[in-house]
């Protein structure tokens, strides 16, 4: 079955990083990737405003069976990330979340570990907090092997999203 994608991640940060990460995705045949741009249309999306960044990520999750949450030292806080998170799960997308702070950047230079975007969402449940984090799994890249794991991730939130 392919599976397609929408990978979530502090663009400005940690954009060299998360193109490794989707660049290994795409080594296999069955599988696509969406929510992926370039920094010079970014930029122009970011100058068009609020509602048609949503509008861009809306239409980059159609299609998606999981969101791959790329998690570097300041994906935590960003509004899009969280917008991204909440869209999924309202979408009915698997979620997985995977550090990416060890991969070097253009630089050469790796980060430092930043705080679970999962553990800062919740759903309630019969009057109870669920955080996102305690549902889905987060992984780090490199301890984890993430160029040989990617795939079973991916699989892996697809199916506890009943996808």
């Amino acid at each position: 079955m392919v599976r397609r994608v929408f990978f979530s991640f502090h663009f400005d940060r940690d954009h060299w990083r998360a193109n490794q990460v989707r660049n290994s995705w795409l080594t296999q045949d069955d599988r696509e990737s969406a929510g992926y741009i370039d920094a010079a249309d970014w930029e122009s999306l970011k100058r068009q405003g609020d509602d048609a960044i949503k509008r861009w990520i809306n239409d980059q999750m159609k299609g998606t069976s999981v969101t791959a949450v790329l998690i570097g030292k300041e994906t935590y806080n960003r509004d899009w990330v969280e917008y991204e998170i909440k869209k999924s799960w309202k979408e009915g997308n698997g979620i997985v979340g995977i550090r990416v702070h060890n991969l070097e950047d253009k630089d050469g230079r790796t980060d430092s570990r930043g705080k679970n975007p999962l553990s800062n969402i919740y759903i309630e449940e019969t009057g109870r907090k669920k955080f996102f984090d305690d549902i889905f799994n987060t992984y780090r890249w490199k301890r984890d092997s993430g160029y040989d794991n990617l795939g079973d991730w991916v699989e892996e939130a697809a199916q506890i999203a009943g996808r």
